[in-house]
């Protein structure tokens, strides 16, 4: 996804970390609105957290992940620093979309790993691209940036087209139904915690 993108109306987005600016970016091609959540007005190498959707954790705080987790320490750290972007990217499940990504988990409830899941359904272990979030930085004027992120990559995924001067760690929360999701992420995407 690179230029078929529609900016939308920016609106004020009150929230409990703190008044952003949310701006709609949506496809061309598909019925899919990408996100930028603006704090501030980040102008050089600001905190930057590229989000790839998880209804599962995002909305309904589940367990088996660290992604809700990781969005609101990414709100809260931005809203510390007083400035910051938040890009909510639609690509649900590592980009094998909702119902997918439900199959995987019955998989991983009989024993698979998430990337043994994704693969016995067909998929790559993270079908995810960055294009999008390429396009929206560079319409939002940013060039540097400093990325939440665990995955490196994401950093890969920029394409060399936005700077990471400094990739953060973005460490969610630990318990015994992602301990096997997290160690799997680490082991065998290379995430770094």
């Amino acid at each position: 996804m690179t230029g078929n993108l529609e900016k939308g109306e920016e609106v004020r987005f009150p929230t409990a970390f703190g008044e952003f600016k949310l701006i709609p970016y949506s496809e061309s091609e598909t019925d899919k609105c990408h996100l930028a959540l603006i704090m501030g007005n980040p102008k050089e190498n600001p905190i930057v957290r590229i989000h790839s959707e998880c209804l599962t954790g995002d909305v309904f705080c589940s367990s088996r992940c660290d992604c809700g987790d990781q969005i609101n320490k990414a709100m809260d750290i931005i809203s510390k620093e007083g400035s910051g972007v938040i890009i909510y990217l639609r690509q649900e499940g590592r980009g094998i979309g909702l119902l997918n990504k439900l199959k995987a988990y019955a998989l991983q409830d009989k024993g698979l790993d998430t990337v043994e899941a994704n693969i016995k359904l067909g998929f790559e272990a993270d079908q995810r691209t960055y294009g999008a979030a390429v396009y929206i930085l560079k319409d939002l004027g940013l060039k540097k940036i400093r990325l939440l992120t665990n995955n490196p990559d994401k950093v890969k995924g920029l394409k060399g087209e936005i700077e990471v001067t400094e990739r953060i760690p973005l460490k969610g929360e630990v318990n015994g139904h992602n301990k096997r999701y997290l160690a799997t992420k680490k082991e065998k995407m290379g995430h770094e915690f």
